[in-house]
């Protein structure tokens, strides 16, 4: 089925024409070699599509880094819980009226409670993230039921996310298959601000004011959003194998989303895991209320609900920022490939978070598209056997350290609004999607003929 968004469509292909008109036989002429359509990024740096494979990217990592220890593993399980439990505790201990009689005092601590929690839980949820890649262990049993219980309570649906994750790294910078993150195109962009798509070449930039109210309402409801009917994953369910797909589309009462077993995003083999999940988060569901019941909403609030707010902002700030950067491509299936996508990513430094409590997640993501087996606690040293094989196209943003990351949220927002092939590209290369920005900034749009 044809796709009615345009960044869908077929690249246009290059003109071949033929130019004998005598039945003579010519002398055969050295081939000419096609003209190649020059690339730009954001920023204006020229692209070229990596040629490596991933054999050799594979064969680049030292057989060491691909070994899982489940006791490892259950160490740094069990120094996250132990954080979150000691915190709690020296929380509800020490700060209270008697001992902290200034209300402003006390806001302000257990402010940075949450704040803490949050961050801890953030590593819980990232461990369970290891377990979804098999890279907790070597045992799928162990894997899968810790991270079912370690997503449950955080009320994220393990199995569910689980497969359509997996989905994302098979495909990850396709923007017809990516189950997690596709950039809009220049027309759904424009549709979605009442313009259309040429007038984003001549129109005034967003306001930052606009663009710090898209931020806070992401990071805000980004994740239940993307659970509860895909947003930021594609829309391009026609193409689910077993048909279910049909006549559905992301959007609330659209059919799609992480918790109804026939949903376009799983395959009926899928539905008892989908069904667990469910259960899982009905167990955590029903422990809350008890809770809340017992202690009072406000104590519900603070032990809980901020905490897991601040955990899916972290999740959200590093999967928008691991993918959304001014040098990175996205491609038309028809030039996309395995290795291509998996460069389409960007490594940052987020410091001591990073490395200590975030489980290095935000410092090795490449590696972990290409090889998402390899724990966390390997992946440094992988990444640095995999830079060599990858030459220019592996991208790491490390300014500024911890500020750069904070401050990289804000950028990408004013300059990776959506995405569109360089101007003039032919071929091959009008496959390949930078993004562009009506504020500016970096490579301005192509303008587009008014038909």
């Amino acid at each position: 089925m044809a796709s009615a968004d345009p960044i869908l469509a077929a690249p246009p292909p290059s003109e071949a024409t033929s130019t004998c008109t005598s039945r003579a036989p010519s002398p055969k002429l050295p081939a000419e070699k096609p003209a190649e359509t020059k690339m730009v990024d954001t920023y204006g740096n020229p692209f070229t599509l990596p040629d490596y494979t991933i054999k050799q990217i594979r064969d680049a990592i030292p057989a060491h880094c691909y070994e899982r220890s489940a006791l490892r593993g259950y160490g740094y399980v069990a120094r996250d819980i132990f954080l979150i439990t000691t915190t709690f505790y020296v929380f509800n201990r020490f700060v209270t009226p008697e001992t902290v009689p200034s209300y402003a005092a006390r806001f302000a601590l257990w402010t940075l409670y949450t704040v803490l929690q949050g961050m801890f839980g953030t590593g819980i949820w990232i461990l369970a993230h290891e377990c979804g890649h098999q890279a907790f262990s070597t045992s799928k049993i162990i894997n899968d039921a810790t991270g079912w219980v370690l997503h449950s309570a955080l009320l994220v649906p393990y199995f569910s996310w689980k497969i359509s994750h997996g989905k994302h790294h098979k495909a990850t910078g396709n923007l017809a298959k990516d189950m997690a993150y596709v950039p809009q195109s220049r027309e759904v962009y424009a549709s979605g601000r009442g313009q259309l798509a040429h007038q984003l070449s001549e129109l005034a930039d967003d306001t930052p004011i606009k663009t710090a109210l898209f931020l806070i309402f992401r990071q805000l409801v980004g994740w239940q959003l993307y659970l509860m009917q895909n947003t930021s994953g594609h829309n391009n369910h026609e193409i689910q194998p077993e048909g279910r797909g049909k006549g559905k589309r992301n959007g609330f009462w659209g059919g799609v989303n992480h918790f109804n077993p026939n949903s376009p995003l799983y395959e009926a083999k899928d539905a008892k895991l989908i069904l667990l999940s469910d259960i899982g988060l009905a167990i955590t569901a029903s422990v809350l209320y008890w809770v809340g019941s017992t202690y009072g909403l406000a104590n519900l609030a603070v032990w809980y609900i901020v905490p897991y707010m601040w955990v899916n902002h972290w999740i959200l700030a590093l999967t928008y920022l691991q993918h959304t950067d001014p040098s990175l491509p996205h491609y038309h299936p028809g030039s996309w490939n395995f290795v291509r996508g998996a460069a389409a990513t960007i490594d940052r430094d987020f410091g001591f978070i990073d490395r200590h409590l975030f489980h290095g997640i935000i410092g090795t993501h490449v590696l972990h598209h290409y090889v998402s087996s390899i724990p966390f606690y390997n992946a440094e040293e992988a990444t640095e056997a995999i830079k060599p094989v990858m030459g220019s196209h592996y991208r790491a943003d490390l300014k500024h350290g911890p500020r750069g990351f904070l401050m990289a949220m804000w950028k990408s927002a004013r300059w990776c609004q959506w995405v569109e092939p360089t101007e003039g590209a032919a071929g091959e290369a009008a496959g390949v999607m930078f993004f562009r920005n009506q504020n500016g900034l970096g490579v301005p749009p192509a303008k587009l003929r008014v038909e």
